[in-house]
C-alpha cells in the first residue's frame, strides 16, 4: 500500500493509493508525483475541489468509477465530455459538469485529518483558489 501526504492550504491529510483496486490510474498518478499545483471550487458536483487539466488525455479507461465520492476520496475523470481533471470530494458530491453526470476513477483514499478537510473545501469556496500538493511519506 503507497501512502502519500496531501497538502492543502497548508492542512496535511494523510492517503493512500487505490492500488488493488485501480492499478492502472495509480500507476499514471504516480508519474505525476509530487504533484504541485492549485485546487478550485467545483461548478457543478457539490461539495468538492478540482484540478483541471483540460486538453490533457492519460490513455487510461475506467477503473474503479464511480460518480459519487465519499468524503476524502480523489478521482481522475479521464476526460471526454468534460476535460481531464482530479477532483476530491469534501462532503456531499455527484461528480457532474453542465453537459451531466459524470464518473471518474477512485484512485487516492485520505486516511486522516478528515474534520480538516471540510474546513479545506469551505476555504476553496470563500476564499478562492488553494495550493495543492501531494508527494510520497
Amino acid at each position: 500500500m503507497t501512502k502519500v501526504k496531501v497538502t492543502i492550504a497548508g492542512v496535511e491529510f494523510n492517503a493512500v493509493l487505490e492500488e488493488e483496486k485501480a492499478p492502472k490510474t495509480c500507476e499514471v498518478f504516480r508519474k505525476m508525483l509530487p504533484l504541485k499545483n492549485k485546487v478550485i471550487h467545483v461548478r457543478w458536483s457539490g461539495e468538492a475541489v478540482w484540478i483541471p487539466y483540460g486538453d490533457e488525455r492519460t490513455g487510461l479507461g475506467y477503473e474503479n468509477n464511480t460518480s459519487h465520492p465519499q468524503m476524502g476520496q480523489m478521482l481522475l475523470y479521464i476526460g471526454g465530455v468534460s476535460e481531464m481533471e482530479i477532483i476530491l470530494a469534501y462532503g456531499m458530491c455527484m461528480f457532474s459538469s453542465c453537459s451531466g453526470q459524470l464518473s471518474g476513477n477512485h484512485f487516492l483514499t485520505i486516511t486522516d485529518n478528515l474534520d480538516k478537510l471540510n474546513e479545506v473545501g469551505k476555504k476553496v469556496l470563500w476564499e478562492g483558489a488553494q495550493d495543492i500538493e501531494i508527494e510520497y511519506v
